[in-house]
């Protein structure tokens, strides 16, 4: 499974789509890209699991760093990749495998950029945080991340995003009395008792707040429901699983406190989470790529490793070719144009 690096960025994206990579089986793609870029000379290429990491040292006085996964949601149906018009269909087409196909080409491209580049491709991102790729290596090989300011390469349909989104997930328990479903009257239903909870979350009113000019949009809501015991037993515990997606102007714990408030009354078990992170587009090297892209950033509505590079310290934002909106879709889609595009931003950014 050979990538060839000198084809146009859209038929390279086409060939990694084909690549399947769901989260936990990125093996063959991380061996194609190790194998296309470990005969650049211009490159150090390194290795850890299914991450890959190609760095420059020209000595140049700033460092980037040019991020994005490998790995997709589950396949729906949409391998291979199909064109149609002017655009490419498939698994992983805008989330962001077009992007990997524009970093790849930055690689073989660049080989005397007026920045050091340090490219990460890396596994795992669509899963659970304990998981990721880029926690790993931040964990286990932090000089490999270091930079002055870093470009994840999420799908951002050609727009600078900045920061990002908070996300929790918590269990919201409703209690009850098991008894047998024939005399119903000697139990109390736990699943009839999630009414309230259904009740708070239809009702709920979202936070829209400006953080650093940017306008952010959260959102509270249930995932899943587990409940029931049997066929004539009538259950004494229900569970609602909701997600909060938080602007970035909360913390973690602030943001526990807020649910534990709106589900007053209710167990509320904490299960995963991960903070978000301010635009930080004042900084001068977010203001130069700013400059150099065009168009007027927006917020990031979701979560993004930006947060992660936050929390080292490195300013980062989003921004790639893939359209946010057509993320993890069975008819998931990426345009043609955006994808040369966003490639040629990227070489004029970094191009003496």
């Amino acid at each position: 499974m050979r990538l060839d690096l000198t084809q146009e960025a859209w038929r390279l994206a086409a060939r990694i789509v084909d690549i399947e990579s769901v989260s936990g089986g990125e093996r063959a793609l991380a061996d194609a890209i190790e194998q296309a870029l470990l005969p650049l000379p211009h490159l150090t290429v390194l290795r850890d699991g299914n991450a890959v990491v190609a760095r420059t040292d020209l000595g140049r006085a700033e460092r980037v760093v040019i991020a994005g996964h490998i790995d997709t949601v589950p396949v729906a149906d949409n391998l291979p990749s199909k064109v149609d018009g002017d655009r490419l269909y498939g698994c992983g087409t805008s989330d962001m495998k077009s992007s990997v196909a524009v970093a790849l080409r930055m690689a073989a491209l660049l080989t005397r950029p007026n920045r050091d580049i340090t490219y990460i491709f890396y596994d795992c991102e669509e899963i659970e945080a304990e998981r990721n790729g880029l926690r790993r290596l931040s964990l286990a090989h932090p000089d490999w991340l270091t930079a002055d300011f870093a470009v994840l390469m999420e799908p951002t349909d050609g727009l600078i995003e900045g920061g990002c989104q908070g996300t929790l997930r918590a269990e919201v328990v409703a209690r009850g009395t098991r008894a047998h479903s024939a005399r119903s009257w000697f139990g109390v239903n736990a699943i009839h008792g999630i009414l309230p909870i259904l009740t708070t979350l239809d009702s709920y009113e979202a936070r829209r707040p400006v953080v650093d000019g940017l306008e952010y949009h959260e959102g509270l809501n249930a995932v899943r429901v587990r409940g029931g015991v049997a066929g004539n037993v009538i259950p004494d515990e229900c569970v609602v699983t909701v997600n909060y997606r938080f602007a970035p102007d909360l913390d973690l714990a602030r943001a526990r406190e807020h649910v534990t408030d709106v589900f007053a009354g209710f167990d509320v078990l904490f299960t995963d989470g991960a903070p978000g992170a301010r635009p930080g587009l004042t900084h001068p090297a977010a203001a130069a790529f700013a400059s150099a892209v065009g168009g007027a950033p927006r917020a990031k509505l979701g979560w993004t490793d930006v947060a992660l590079f936050s929390t080292l310290g490195v300013p980062a934002v989003n921004y790639g070719p893939g359209d946010p909106n057509l993320a993890h879709q069975r008819e998931e889609w990426v345009s043609l144009p955006k994808i040369e595009e966003c490639e040629q931003a990227m070489l004029a950014w970094l191009s003496d």
